[in-house]
């Protein structure tokens, strides 16, 4: 996507001379607001889905530095938003109503009525 705006900067943890010098880490950045490749109905999924991960302005930054490679991390960054647009939009599957079992009905019932006895036995005579 055109609209991806990507940034490195040099990443952290170990690995000497290279975490010092190179720029591997790599930050994507994305305007869900402004984006042509979302129609209004998927930003507003995006945009409720997504809600924890996207700034006050609406953009999703994202960022990789797994690898020692830019371009590896560059695509790890890109799959990584893939699988999250994807289970963005991915329905959650509806509820089958289910019926407590007659063995859970008489297992709470048997429970209630030992709570009520023991407190039964409180009382003074």
């Amino acid at each position: 996507m055109p609209e991806l705006e990507f940034t490195t900067a040099r990443s952290g943890g170990p690995g000497g001379q290279n975490v010092n010098k190179v720029n591997s880490k790599v930050v994507l950045r994305w305007d869900v607001n402004t984006s042509a490749v979302l129609t209004e109905e998927q930003r507003v999924v995006v945009r409720h889905k997504l809600v924890s991960r996207l700034t006050t302005e609406g953009i999703l930054v994202m960022q990789a530095q797994e690898s020692r490679s830019q371009l590896k991390n560059k695509e790890a960054v890109v799959a990584k938003l893939d699988e999250l647009l994807t289970k963005a939009f991915t329905p959650r599957k509806a509820r089958k109503k289910t019926k407590p079992t007659k063995a859970s009905q008489a297992r709470r019932v048997e429970g209630k009525r030992k709570h009520s006895e023991k407190k039964q036995w409180r009382k003074k005579p």
